[in-house]
């Protein structure tokens, strides 16, 4: 079995960068290795990660410094470059990774020699209807997040790479200094223009926040307008589906939601991430009863 690094993008995360890190390393296999990789943060995220490891000192958690460029593409170079693992996981800071998570992204490289990339379907643990909320997004990922008559684009809140694949394309990704492009749907493509597999699995499953909604319509839009400027930025690919017109469509739905539930969860006194990962190893826990039956 593929060992499997862990890398985490963070700048100013001291809100969720504990969660995210508690289910790391509460997985049905242990990483490799956890990469948490600050990009100048001026909040208390650092420290934060350093007390986590204080207090897990059996877990490979390491802190690393990218102080060199402000950015989400050179901190995320950064840390695909440390990382030393055969498949490189590549999250965001407020993820909240299914407990078998590791094990799956391991089993899907280690069964598919040509899988060069990995995703899988996210759910919002911040908002209500979480299991309807991963079938939709299962939904569109399988029929519309594609690209090429049908190749798997890479989500970057979910997503892996073979370490072998990120050394092909590594001086090839687009900088995007002007920071106008979806990074993860670049790296996607790359891959694709290479010739190299991406692999949707729907067990692959990655728990997100919907605080995304809560920005101004403006900011909204100018977000949405990334999928145009990637694929202009690569005109020898193509899509059949937008897949941003069903954003859209649940935005001012959830631009209204996302505050209220966030006033319900702080007066129940929820901790919507630990609640998620409790949901999920019930789950899992409850499939293993079964097959032991």
């Amino acid at each position: 079995m593929l060992n499997v690094s862990i890398i985490i993008p963070a700048w100013n995360e001291e809100e969720r960068i504990a969660d995210c890190l508690t289910n790391t390393i509460r997985q049905t296999a242990m990483p490799h290795e956890i990469l948490v990789v600050d990009n100048r943060s001026t909040d208390s995220t650092c420290t934060i990660v350093e007390e986590f490891m204080a207090q897990h000192p059996e877990a490979p958690i390491r802190l690393l410094h990218q102080n060199d460029e402000q950015g989400l593409i050179p901190t995320r170079n950064y840390g695909l470059d440390a990382a030393t693992g055969d498949v490189l996981g590549r999250i965001d800071a407020d993820c909240m990774l299914k407990p078998d998570w590791v094990e799956v992204v391991a089993g899907i490289f280690t069964e598919d020699d040509e899988a060069m990339g990995a995703t899988g379907p996210v759910s919002y643990y911040d908002m209500p209807a979480r299991r309807i909320a991963l079938r939709g997004d299962d939904h569109v990922r399988r029929h519309s997040y594609r690209a090429d008559d049908g190749q798997v684009l890479l989500f970057g809140s979910n997503m892996a790479l073979r370490a072998t694949a990120w050394k092909q394309i590594r001086d090839e990704v687009c900088r995007d200094k002007s920071d106008v492009m979806h990074e993860d749907v670049d790296v996607s493509l790359h891959l694709l223009g290479r010739g190299l597999k991406t692999v949707y699995s729907k067990r692959m499953v990655c728990g997100i926040s919907a605080r995304r909604m809560y920005t101004s319509p403006i900011s909204f839009h100018n977000y949405m307008k990334r999928f145009r400027n990637t694929f202009e930025a690569h005109p020898e690919h193509w899509r059949n589906h937008k897949s941003e017109h069903t954003l859209y469509i649940m935005y001012p739905w959830l631009h209204v939601l996302y505050p209220m539930y966030q006033k319900l969860l702080e007066v129940r006194d929820i901790n919507p991430a630990e609640r998620m990962w409790f949901d999920m190893q019930t789950e899992l826990e409850g499939k293993d009863d079964l097959q032991d039956m």
